[in-house]
């Protein structure tokens, strides 16, 4: 009778583990909502600024006579990657290159935030990311460790706009 009493127990304590376990997989919900209609805008969104005569650009600081001793660099670019749907929420980047196609500078426009965990995860991951494409200058580099979701949704985005950026 105690081996029936106990097995009913351990039985009931597990079902009740079971089903009180509330997975964090409604996150992503909430976070998808709201960008779907701003990636449909920015999926498609190249564009190129600078131009070829010196003159023009007012941000370059250089002097005229230096500006005409050397040749004018090639307009930089700045493509912004497909948005990557990752389980829990969208990852989107954008890129700047110059000329030679050295990446200049990395945005990441869009990532999961959907709650303070993400938050403290994005906060360190995101910066690793960044500065490992630019030391790299590809989109062959680690994930960060404990951002996998959000590291794999940052390198789909980024070799999108890798590719748009060599097209």
């Amino acid at each position: 009778m105690r081996r029936i009493v106990l097995w009913l127990l351990s039985t009931l304590s597990a079902v009740v583990l079971l089903f009180g376990y509330h997975t964090s997989t409604s996150g992503p919900a909430a976070t998808a909502q709201a960008p779907v209609g701003a990636s449909l805008a920015t999926t498609s969104t190249t564009t190129t600024s600078g131009g070829t005569d010196p003159g023009t650009d007012s941000s370059s600081g250089s002097s005229g006579s230096t500006a005409s001793s050397s040749p004018t660099p090639a307009a930089s670019s700045t493509v912004t990657g497909d948005v990557a749907q990752t389980r829990w929420g969208p990852v989107q980047v954008q890129i700047t290159t110059d000329g030679s196609g050295t990446i200049t500078d990395v945005e990441v426009l869009q990532y999961p935030s959907g709650n303070h965990e993400d938050d403290q995860i994005n906060a360190y991951a995101l910066p690793q990311l960044v500065q490992a494409t630019l030391d790299a200058q590809s989109a062959e580099i680690d994930m960060v460790s404990g951002a996998t979701v959000t590291s794999e949704g940052y390198l789909q985005s980024l070799q999108s706009a890798l590719d748009q950026a060599k097209a």
